[in-house]
């Protein structure tokens, strides 16, 4: 968890569904982890974010990805592949939450250095909790590499 006085953890939310971000703001908005929920729509905008291009000049740098895998413009196995391939990058967490359940998806987010995958719940109250648990992970059991 954070401690007091510490900054709130920084998330980018690269997730073309209006609906699944708003279930995402909704989980977040009730976390004990104070966070900054960032959300872009495909994945042209999520590399223009982490670059800090553009209208995102000031974006701040994540702490955490969650990456849905199909997007417009720019999917996110394309995304994650130049996460993962930047040196600047490449140590942000990402978290591949999408509906898909293919095996092959699975195999090609871990081929390209996803940290994780989950498949989206489609029933609110599991969506809730998955993100719930997913921030939990993230921000209160593991130990991040500092952000530079």
């Amino acid at each position: 968890m954070n401690s007091p006085g510490s900054q709130p953890v920084e998330i980018l939310l690269v997730e073309d569904s209006p609906t699944d971000v708003l279930l995402a703001q909704e989980a977040l908005d009730g976390s004990t982890i104070v966070n900054n929920l960032h959300t872009v729509p495909d994945g042209v905008a999520a590399m223009a974010f982490l670059r800090g291009e553009g209208k995102y000049k000031d974006s701040p740098r994540p702490s955490l990805i969650l990456l849905d895998l199909n997007l417009p413009r720019k999917d996110g196995r394309e995304v994650l592949a130049e996460i993962k391939s930047d040196e600047n990058l490449k140590r942000i967490p990402v978290v591949v939450l999408t509906t898909s359940k293919s095996e092959n998806d699975v195999m090609k987010a871990y081929g390209l250095h996803a940290n994780c995958y989950v498949v989206k719940p489609v029933n609110y109250e599991q969506f809730a909790e998955v993100v719930k648990n997913i921030e939990n992970f993230w921000f209160s059991i593991v130990t991040l590499a500092p952000v530079q």
